[in-house]
């Protein structure tokens, strides 16, 4: 089962708007062009060295000693693994997908190389259709993360070695048993390729066919992408990962690089293979990610906990308060933490119950944009509007994700003489930024769906829905 294809959403445009809407009126450059081919023989190294650097960072500190509760990623060798994981490696991921797109995934991620250098060996089977759906990484992605929240992730190093490395196994399984020298794990599964591929379209770099054919962006076996692109048709960065093999300086063939204003694409989406299961995950995506820091935040969770464990409790139902399997949630007495079934049902409820929350109130915004663009004059459709005007709150969703899983980036900030305070205002800045580049979006896009007369009235819902997702965050990380 493939993605909805483009023209359920919107009409394939003619060759010439998508070349200059898709390079952004950018001219290529041969020199940049030519540095990334030299560049390419040396990333199975840089490839090589990253996964000694994911093995240290993930095993090492598991057989360190405890780390004190006065001790820094200064002079402890947990508390270091701990920053580089969470106040470097994510940082660094989610600001560079708003200039350089996935590069990520094509210069560094050990998993996706490790996959395709399984594939090469293993059995090439065809994926079967149930990997192949579009909403498997959306199911990943909330797996994971629910995972990592009840097993607290960022806090114990043997919960960073089971989500992280056990999705480096899953991904050199799924490498070796499908795909036919492809990234079938990089393409339909990785939970986190699909929040990087979403937001790669605000991406200030530019892939662009050099020969531009018509038709629907479609997978196909018959490309030298390792992610299934059909170049000549590319139109969205989705599922580029930047791994410079389309790179032919001097050839007719391949991609071209340029460079445009970071959000471009989103602005004129309805050129780049706008997509609703993409929706779908900025909806759903931000609502898990909020749910697991707000059980955190609210006093609202331990009055249910309370509650909600007297009733099992007078019931008989002893089995509430014991403690789970530690492989699914945090069970360390000896660092004071220790999850029972109670609390493994409630924080997933918890979360579940925002990231439904969330999806309903971003879907209600979205769809009375599109209602009122429609009576505004807009010849898209209903769903197509929607849809289109869905990607605006990408924005408000990235700088809330960076804010909310990058926790110790603000770390050094307070060892270098900045009080709470001021960090918080540097937390308030990244959320108002993202609101107001939210905003620019939906104005933007409802001007491509063609609504001239009073635009400002069908932009106020899906504000509305940016505002609520920001004023969300700012409670959850504040």
């Amino acid at each position: 089962m493939h993605p909805i294809p483009v023209t359920d959403i919107t009409e394939t445009p003619p060759a010439s708007r998508f070349v200059d809407a898709a390079a952004g009126s950018a001219t290529a450059h041969p020199i940049v062009e030519r540095v990334l081919a030299r560049l390419r023989p040396w990333l199975p190294w840089v490839h090589v060295f990253m996964f000694l650097v994911f093995l240290a960072v993930l095993v090492v500190p598991v057989y360190l000693p405890e780390s004190s509760e006065q001790a820094t990623f200064l002079d402890d060798g947990r508390v270091l693994a701990n920053y580089l994981l969470w106040g470097v490696w994510f940082p660094l991921v989610f600001f560079s997908v708003v200039i350089t797109g996935r590069s990520w995934c094509g210069f560094l991620c050990p998993m996706g190389a490790a996959s395709e250098l399984a594939n090469r060996y293993g059995l090439k089977m065809q994926a079967p259709a149930w990997i192949r759906w579009p909403g498997t990484p959306i199911l990943s992605f909330i797996i994971i993360t629910l995972l990592g929240q009840t097993t607290g992730v960022r806090d114990h190093p043997e919960a960073a070695l089971e989500i992280f490395g056990g999705t480096f196994a899953l991904a050199v399984v799924v490498g070796w048993l499908w795909g036919h020298n492809k990234r079938v794990w990089c393409r339909h599964l990785c939970p986190i390729g699909l929040l990087l591929g979403v937001f790669s379209r605000l991406g200030a770099v530019q892939l662009s066919p050099r020969k531009w054919k018509t038709g629907p962006d479609e997978l196909t076996d018959k490309t030298i992408c390792p992610t299934y692109i059909d170049l000549p048709r590319k139109r969205a960065t989705r599922h580029c990962i930047e791994c410079l093999r389309c790179i032919l300086p001097g050839r007719t063939a391949g991609l071209v690089v340029s460079f445009r204003r970071p959000g471009q694409e989103l602005e004129s989406i309805r050129d780049h293979a706008p997509d609703a299961w993409e929706i779908l995950f900025i909806f759903l995506g931000a609502g898990v990610a909020l749910g697991g820091f707000l059980w955190l935040m609210l006093s609202f969770y331990n009055d249910w906990r309370q509650v909600i464990g007297t009733w099992f409790i007078e019931r008989g139902q002893y089995w509430i308060g014991e403690p789970g399997p530690s492989w699914l949630m945090s069970v360390h007495p000896d660092r004071r933490e220790v999850f029972r079934w109670l609390d493994f049902f409630l924080i997933t409820g918890t979360m579940m119950t925002v990231m439904a929350l969330s999806a309903l109130v971003l879907s209600v915004a979205s769809l009375a944009s599109a209602g009122l663009a429609r009576l505004q004059g807009s010849t898209a459709s209903l769903f197509q509007a929607f849809v289109q005007i869905g990607y605006s709150q990408a924005p408000v969703a990235l700088m809330a994700l960076m804010i909310g899983l990058a926790t110790e980036l603000f770390t050094p900030f307070i060892r270098l003489g900045m009080t709470t305070a001021q960090v918080d205002d540097v937390k308030v800045a990244m959320i108002l930024f993202g609101w107001l580049w939210s905003i620019w979006l939906a104005w933007r896009i409802l001007e491509g769906l063609g609504v001239d007369r009073d635009r400002w009235l069908a932009l106020m819902p899906s504000a509305a829905g940016s505002s609520a997702m920001a004023a969300a965050w700012w409670l959850a990380v504040l």
